[in-house]
């Protein structure tokens, strides 16, 4: 066990020293992202669930799904990223660059999901995994106990959907990872990604007055 914690030790020094030094937002909006009007939102398939917060990513999904919701611009569906414009991940950071995590647990898998929103109630259903779903089945389902090395801050990664390979495969279209960036209950990613796009169909707009 000391070895393997020594391991994951090593393997997070050594990332945080390859990290950026600022990794906040940005990276510029393609024409999908701004033509995008479904969205699907998912905890990052490869975060642990931390055994000091085990709730964490669930409540930054429900609170990211609502901040989307009230922005009323994207619609969301509770299927696999294959149906969506856009997929979402979320990841909350946490102070210690190891933590101990619960592996075998489906991060995505919700039979029934309630949305609530400034205007109203958005209620989806989902039986298991759909089939079309962007993270493969768990070798093992079974909980057990592990370590993980994750991001201390906040992860909020936007992809495009639609057909072709998993979402997820390809690489992120837009990022926010920041400190307290999917913080409950306003969520600044969400805020940061409005303004993202808010500015980029202005800059659209400009580019093809006549």
């Amino acid at each position: 066990m000391l070895s393997r914690l020594s391991l994951l030790l090593s393997l997070a020094l050594l990332l945080a020293g390859l990290a950026p030094a600022n990794n906040k937002k940005k990276d510029s909006l393609p024409a999908e992202v701004l033509d995008a009007r479904t969205v699907v939102v998912l905890v990052d398939p490869d975060a642990g669930m931390s055994t000091s917060a085990p709730l964490a990513n669930k409540t930054a999904q429900d609170d990211v799904e609502k901040a989307l919701a009230n922005w009323g611009r994207l619609k969301l569906v509770l299927i696999g990223g294959n149906n969506a414009d856009l997929v979402i991940t979320v990841r909350k950071g946490n102070a210690k660059i190891v933590q101990p995590t619960v592996s075998g647990e489906p991060a995505n898998d919700r039979p029934v999901v309630v949305v609530p929103s400034d205007t109203g109630i958005h209620i989806g259903v989902q039986q298991g995994r759909p089939a079309d779903s962007t993270q493969p089945p768990p070798a093992d389902t079974s909980p057990g106990l592990g370590g993980e090395v994750g991001p201390t801050e906040d992860t909020f990664l936007v992809y495009r959907g639609g057909s072709g390979s998993p979402p997820l495969e390809r690489a992120p279209v837009w990022r926010y990872v920041a400190k307290n960036g999917l913080r409950s209950p306003d969520v600044p990613a969400v805020a940061e990604f409005r303004k993202a796009v808010e500015a980029a169909l202005k800059q659209q707009q400009k580019t093809t007055k006549p």
